[in-house]
């Protein structure tokens, strides 16, 4: 009865699991961030952003 006990509480017990899982977390959003950091301030985006600009400003009404 008390092994049993203890191996169903070896398999419950998650002590330290959220400290790993935060850890992954804030990488992973680092990570994100960094990209969409890259991806924003590349001259890809600024060139289209500034095309549909242009394209709405001179539009005839």
């Amino acid at each position: 009865m008390e092994l049993r006990l203890r191996i169903m509480h070896a398999a419950m017990a998650d002590d330290g699991m959220s400290t790993a899982e935060y850890a992954i977390g804030t990488i992973a959003a680092a990570a994100f961030g960094a990209v969409l950091y890259g991806v924003v301030t590349g001259d890809s985006i600024v060139n289209a952003l500034t095309k549909i600009i242009d394209r709405a400003l001179n539009t005839a009404v």
